[in-house]
């Protein structure tokens, strides 16, 4: 099984929306067994918050299904318990390097680096533009997916 951990500022807007992306991205692929797909946040300030009405406007209308769900911080834990730390942006690789530093194992990643880009995912709750976020999410979900089942 993959485990995989999204992870944003709040846990409100870009990673829970690549958590359903994602968990849609692997049901259309009929390989919901073979993945454990989640998110957190880097701070504690949204702490038990379900998502941002932006974020289950945009999936409702990309036909996108998700659930309620309370926000909730980064541990130490999440390292082992996950085989990938997928960060939104260059502040998130930067608290999550703190809590999980050196990273031996090499899990802490960018979504957009499956891609082949070297750019964050803009915040929409700065931006709110939630179209061109669902559209990086959505290309680095694509990648990412690719990139796992193509070894298997």
């Amino acid at each position: 099984m993959t485990r995989i951990l999204f992870i944003c500022h709040g846990n409100i807007c870009r990673s829970p929306m690549a958590e359903f992306v994602m968990k849609e991205l692997v049901r259309r692929a009929g390989l919901e067994k073979d993945f454990l797909i989640e998110s957190a946040a880097t701070s504690r300030e949204e702490i038990g918050n379900d998502i941002h009405y932006g974020t289950r406007a945009k999936l409702r209308e990309m036909g996108i299904p998700f659930e309620r769900r309370a926000a909730r911080q980064i541990t130490p834990n999440d390292y082992n318990k996950y085989d990938y730390l997928v960060a939104m942006d260059d502040e998130n690789l930067y608290y999550m390097n703190r809590c999980w530093a050196p990273d031996p194992e090499g899990k802490i990643v960018r979504l957009l680096s499956f891609a082949g880009k070297n750019r964050d995912i803009a915040d929409p709750w700065y931006t709110g533009n939630f179209d061109q976020t669902y559209d990086d999410i959505m290309e680095g979900c694509t990648a990412f997916l690719e990139k796992l089942t193509k070894n298997v």
